[in-house]
């Protein structure tokens, strides 16, 4: 089993983005039967998380405003967007593993912008 889902971009992300190779083409979230991976930017140099599946403690679709786009965090909780659409919130414990440009990070919740955020929910579910 290996799903996979874009992250949501809207037009002004995509036009800063995709010259920096972190356009759409560049991201993506893989679930597969053990494991969650998110990867922002060609090589996942923006970005990339490595979460266990049995990991994940709880996934909700989540609304509301986000202070930023891109690949942004702060004490294991991480923004992973392209825009303030299809916003879906991954809670982790144990903590996770990532990289976040070259800084080792720890993943305690992951926050993404889907394309297809009701069937990613209902994959994790």
């Amino acid at each position: 089993m290996k799903e996979k889902f874009g992250l949501s971009f809207n037009t002004f992300m995509r036009i800063v983005m995709t010259p920096i190779l972190a356009g759409p083409r560049h991201c993506r979230v893989v679930l597969t039967a053990d494991r969650l991976d998110v990867k922002m930017g060609l090589g996942a140099w923006a970005f990339s998380a490595a979460v266990p599946r049995s990991s994940i403690i709880g996934v909700k679709r989540v609304t509301g405003p986000v202070l930023g786009w891109g690949a942004h965090g702060w004490r294991g909780h991480w923004l992973i967007n392209g825009s303030s659409r299809g916003l879906v919130r991954v809670t982790i414990d144990p903590a996770g593993r990532g990289r976040c440009l070259v800084a080792p990070i720890k993943v305690k919740q992951l926050t993404l912008s889907l394309k297809e955020p009701d069937q990613f929910v209902a994959a994790l579910s």
